[in-house]
């Protein structure tokens, strides 16, 4: 059967790769790649036979990768903490480029454009495990993670130059020449995109709707991405950079987020495709000899990548635990790795073994990046305790120096923001605490007082003279904040009422059998919304308002075990 053969085979060991992967709570590309070595022409068992065809399936899939990636590209995420995600970004992956190249040749001694590659590959992180990192920590608002995710966002903007520039470093001759003129091509072919992209293809998407039916509102989304990526193929560019830079261009259309939906199965499909090629090119006999290698490789690029992010950090005013979080937090190797990496090798000016080194190091990167991420936070605890860091970060004084019987309101985001407001309607005395120094601003601006500080601090939370308040509610998405914000709050008062919000069914009822009056957000809005619904269809009131109740009581009530 040929190719449709090595396609069954393909996606049946991508399924167990997969399978495997979430089992052991690791990214699902990591048990792609896996699957993928398992078939690959280096290992035995069942082999894909046409390689050169799946690899050049695999590149439709690094373009509709890239294509989705642009299409989610948010500029007001960018915005947000723009001065630190362009500024410190772009240092990030200077330095962490330069420093990997210096260390892979006096280190390694790798050639110079094998250690170019190299450092190019590991100064990328992974978008799609810090998302799902910061997702299943409910901590995708806070400073910290915003700042993170503009990170991450310059870095992806930072391949489409990488695609352009690094291929021409393979000869030194009229280098300046022919990357000046590589650059000046790509640019005016990305202003020929724009125009289509602004004027263009809008156009033609909304025929395409009001022509029905849906099918080719999809065709017509994919023909945009691969069509414009064959575009700059046909030019001498890189077919992803094209689809990467159509994706950017539709994701400030109306029609960005439908495109993306209808293009993420697809975009899955060969996405497999292209992970599990990327796995066929490896050696794991490499990898067994040269373990202590690799081994030291990852810690360097860990610890590495870690320190440069905190202290870029902290440089551009990033304080108390923020730039750790940053730092460990962003110290794997990213999916683009894979992306350069298999441009560089198929280019010829990457070598095998250097592919192989960096392709083991961003596959472990990534699966310790879970546990890295979550030693931030006790390791800057310690180092705080061990070398003082000048001490706990002095909170600034609260507004009203002789509070008392008031609530301390942790957190002044969305929730936060509309508790103050009310408590300050109310006459209710209260002080906002809040992380983010910029937010402090704000709220004082709106009439009420604030204190910067992190409020699971037992500093912070005596500053805000906890001692004396009647309430402490917690506002931040953060359950870990809230567990220890709770377990100092009662400390320091044992009569403190506290009331928080629990990000997960298990969080309410474990913060609920300590006496905490605890709230999910998003449930609470559910049962608004069932509220709403059962009244319009005509449901008696009595009956909608015991449903509501047995509802809530099967999440709130504490069961006896």
């Amino acid at each position: 059967m040929g190719i449709a053969s090595d396609f069954v085979l393909i996606v049946v060991a991508g399924l167990l790769g997969g399978i495997a992967a979430r089992l052991l709570r690791l990214p699902l590309l990591i048990g792609y790649v896996a699957a993928g070595i398992a078939v690959g022409p280096h290992t035995a068992g069942p082999k894909v036979g046409q390689i050169h065809d799946i690899e050049t399936l695999a590149e439709i899939g690094v373009a509709l990768l890239l294509f989705s990636v642009g299409l989610e590209v948010s500029f007001r995420d960018l915005g947000r903490v723009r001065r630190f995600a362009l500024l410190g970004g772009l240092l990030q992956i200077v330095l962490t480029a330069g420093g990997a190249m210096l260390a892979a040749i006096h280190g390694l001694g790798l050639r110079p454009v094998d250690a170019l590659w190299f450092g190019a590959m590991i100064s990328v992180s992974s978008t799609m495990v810090v998302l799902k990192i910061l997702a299943g920590a409910g901590v995708t608002s806070t400073l910290a993670s915003r700042a993170m995710i503009g990170i991450l966002l310059v870095q992806d903007l930072a391949v489409i130059p990488m695609l352009i520039v690094l291929p021409q470093a393979g000869a030194p001759d009229n280098l300046v020449w022919r990357v000046s003129g590589a650059l000046a091509a790509a640019a005016g072919l990305i202003a020929a995109v724009f125009i289509a992209g602004t004027r263009v293809m809008p156009a033609l998407l909304r025929k395409v709707l009001d022509w029905g039916p849906r099918e080719l509102f999809l065709v017509a989304v994919v023909a945009a991405g691969v069509g414009t990526g064959y575009a700059m193929s046909a030019a001498g560019l890189s077919f992803a950079l094209g689809a990467f830079v159509a994706g950017l261009i539709l994701s400030q259309s109306e029609f960005s987020h439908q495109a993306l939906s209808d293009i993420v199965p697809l975009r899955d499909i060969f996405g497999l495709l292209f992970f599990v090629s990327v796995g066929m090119l490896f050696d794991p006999r490499y990898a067994l000899a040269n373990a202590g290698l690799i081994a030291s490789v990852v810690a360097a690029i860990l610890a590495g990548k870690a320190l440069i992010l905190g202290i870029l950090a902290r440089i551009f005013g990033y304080r108390n635990m923020a730039p750790w979080i940053i730092g460990f937090g962003l110290s794997q190797i990213g999916e683009f790795s894979f992306v350069l990496g298999s441009a560089g090798l198929s280019a010829g000016l990457l070598s095998k073994p250097v592919y192989d080194l960096a392709l083991a190091a961003a596959i472990l990167t990534m699966a310790l990046s879970p546990a890295v991420s979550a030693a931030a936070l006790p390791v800057g605890r310690t180092w705080k305790r061990w070398f003082g860091a000048g001490g706990p970060v002095p909170p600034s004084e609260p507004d009203d120096a002789n509070l008392t019987g008031h609530v301390i309101v942790g957190g002044y985001g969305r929730t936060g923001r509309a508790v103050a407001g009310v408590l300050k309607e109310a006459r209710i005395p209260c002080l906002v605490v809040e992380s983010d120094y910029g937010l402090i601003t704000e709220l004082r601006g709106n009439g009420l007082p604030g204190l910067w500080g992190d409020v699971e601090r037992p500093e912070i939370l005596q500053a805000a003279r906890v001692e004396e308040a009647r309430m402490l509610l917690l506002t931040v998405p953060n359950q870990k904040t809230v567990d220890t914000a709770v377990q100092w709050g009662r400390r320091l008062n044992p009569q403190l009422v506290v009331v928080a919000r629990g990000t997960r069914v298990q969080d309410v009822r474990r913060l609920r059998e300590m006496g905490v009056l605890t709230v999910q957000p998003e449930f609470e809005g559910g049962l608004e919304m069932i509220r709403a619904g059962l009244l319009r269809c005509g449901h008696p009131e009595a009956g909608v308002g015991s449903i509501i109740h047995d509802l809530r009581a099967a999440i709130y009530e504490v069961r006896e075990s």
